[in-house]
Parts: structure tokens; sequence; C-alpha cells
């Protein structure tokens, strides 16, 4: 070392910056020291991550080798700097700029550690989630998360650069009314979008009405809108705040149907077959599959017509099961009726059966 020194014309007590030749030596090893063990660290963890690979850890411990493979060398560059440079005598303000430089480089790591931590979790507990919001819920909170921890790591990086960040702050403050009075109707999306992925009053692939007269299947739940598909194919772009305004019906999630219907029998009809007429009713309901039997009642007795009111439930959210239903209790009745003589009345306007709650929209 000393021929090296005296051939490129150096010698270890010559000072440079306040510091000798050979504390700025021992710092250099120090610093190349500290940089190659933390690479050896990243390297060998990594491999020990990808030997684990598909193999049932703790969540701790694959959140762990997550961290370590998102690590970048920058970052460890600057802490081998600062371990280095501690060795050396600098004088206040370069020890404060080095501080700085290496503070961002960590706080820019912290920030890729603490995204890839928010990603690690969500996957965690919506991978297998059958939840039809999870992908939305995914995707609103990394995009907020992502948000929140960028805008420290500027913070911090500002206030490390001798930025006033309480000035910039109140400034910020300030401008940012004016600003969210702007684009108020974007962030009042944002937030709705937020509503629906917690509150989660529907989800992709379910069918839906609202009172706005808009009718269709959702097909995706973005940041800003809800796109749907309506019955006679074309897309339907909602905005969130309007979706969480309005009075929504979800068919999606139906479990059963209920049909509630009446019947008008002829004047003239015997006291028997009036009787009868409940237990035919039921018949003709029972005999279907997928069926529960509420009522069959004889309600009154109007200018035109004798009438029944009966109820059943179809125990299936699908609606041509429905209709398939409601159509052989139909057909049942009206072939019994057939059979025995009963004549259904003469009402003109309506049907003879005619159903009060059956009728669903197309979208479902």
């Amino acid at each position: 070392m000393d021929r090296l020194l005296k051939f490129a014309g150096l010698a270890l007590g010559d000072v440079y910056l306040g510091n000798p030749l050979r504390d700025w030596l021992a710092a250099l090893a120090i610093g190349l020291g500290t940089f190659a063990a933390l690479l050896f660290l990243r390297r060998l963890l990594t491999q020990r991550a990808r030997g684990f690979a598909g193999m049932e850890l703790p969540q701790g411990v694959r959140l762990l080798l997550t961290l370590v493979g998102a690590t970048k060398i920058l970052p460890l560059f600057a802490v081998s700097l600062l371990v280095g440079a501690k060795y050396l005598d600098l004088g206040m303000r370069a020890d404060q700029t080095t501080t700085a430089v290496i503070v961002i480089a960590v706080a820019l790591q912290l920030g890729i550690w603490l995204n890839v931590a928010v990603r690690f979790y969500l996957d965690q507990h919506y991978s297998r989630s059958d939840d039809k919001n999870s992908q939305t819920m995914i995707t609103i909170v990394r995009f907020v998360t992502s948000v929140a921890i960028w805008s420290l790591v500027v913070l911090l990086a500002l206030d490390n650069l001798g930025f006033q960040v309480k000035a910039l702050l109140t400034g910020l403050g300030i401008g940012g009314i004016a600003v969210a009075l702007a684009v108020q109707n974007v962030l009042g999306d944002l937030l709705a979008s937020l509503s629906i992925a917690l509150d989660k009053p529907f989800g992709v692939g379910d069918a839906l009405t609202l009172d706005t007269g808009y009718a269709g299947t959702v097909e995706a739940i973005g940041i800003r809108s809800t796109r749907l598909r309506s019955v006679t194919g074309e897309q339907i772009v909602l905005a969130n705040a309007e979706l969480v305004k309005a009075r929504i019906r979800n068919y999606g999630r139906l479990e059963a149907r209920r049909s509630v219907f009446r019947i008008g029998i002829a004047h003239g009809t015997g006291a028997a077959e009036l009787a009868a007429i409940p237990d035919l009713i039921r018949v003709a309901v029972t005999a279907q599959k997928l069926t529960r039997f509420e009522r069959a009642h004889l309600i009154g007795f109007s200018n035109t017509s004798i009438d029944f009111e009966a109820a059943y439930v179809v125990m299936s959210a699908d609606y041509t099961v429905f209709l398939n239903v409601q159509q052989a209790v139909n057909l049942t009745l009206a072939a019994e009726f057939e059979e025995r003589g009963i004549e259904f009345a003469n009402l003109a306007p309506s049907a003879q059966i005619a159903h009060a709650t059956a009728t669903v929209p197309s979208v479902a």
C-alpha cells in the first residue's frame, strides 16, 4: 500500500478536506465492506425466498422475504456511505448534506416497502375471498395508501432539504381548498368508490335497476365510475357519486322469488267448487319442484268476479326457473278448472290469472 501511494505521489498523512488520507481509506474500506455485506445478505435472503416458494410459511416470514425482494441497491449504498462517513470529520455542513441525501434515499426505500406491505396484506386477505368486490377494494385501497405514503415521503424529503414544511403545509391547505372546490366532482366520485367498496351494496356480476331508470349488469367498479352492461347490449357508465345517491334494486342478491296472484271466478259457481279452489291451488304449487306454498284464500266478491288470492315462493334466483314454475302452475290450474267446469270471470282488460308481484325486470 505504501509503495502504491508513493508511486501515486501520495502519503498516508496527507490531509484532504480536513481528514488524513489514512482516514479516507479507512472510511472507504468501511463503506465498501458494509455495502458488500448488505448485498450479500440481500442476495442470500432472496435465494432463500426462491427456495421457499410454494411452501406454507408464517405470514410474517413471507412478508419479510417479500420486503427483501423489494429492497433496492441505492438505499443500501446510501446506508453504507453513512456508515463510512461517520469515520470522518467532514464538518457540520457536509454532515448535514450527507445525512439529508441518505435520509431521502432511505425514505424512498421505506415508501417502497410500505407499498409492498400494503399490497401483500391485501392480496393475502382477498386472494381466497369469493367476494365480487375484492378487486375493487384492492384497487381503491392501493390507490389511497399509495397517495398517502408517497405524500409522507415527499414531505420527509423536503424537510431534510431545508424547506419549511409547516409553512408549505399551510400553503397547501389554503391551495387545497381551492383545488378541492375545482375538482369536487372527482373527489366525490373517489369517496363514493370507497363507500361502495366498504359497504358493498353490489358487486361485479349483479343485475341492478336504479330509480333513475338505468338497468344492467355490473361489469366493473372503478375509482371514478361504475360500468353496467344493459340487456340490449350497450355499456352504461355511471359516476359513483350518482350510484351512491340512487335507490338501487340488486337482483344479484336474490335467493328466492315470491309470486302473489289473484284468480277471478265467474258468479254462479257452486259453493262446493269454490271451497275446492284453495286446495287445487295448493296441489298445483306443491307439485312443482323448488316451491314453497304459502296461502290460498277466497278474499271477496266484486261485481264481475269471485276473487281468490294465493302466494308461493320459488326457491331459486334464476328468473327462467321462476317463469317455468309460474307457467306450470297456471297451466295446471287451467286444466283442473276446465275438468271441473269452473269458469273464469270475464275480465276483459286483464288476464284471467293476474300475478301481482311476479314480474321482474328483464335484467334479472
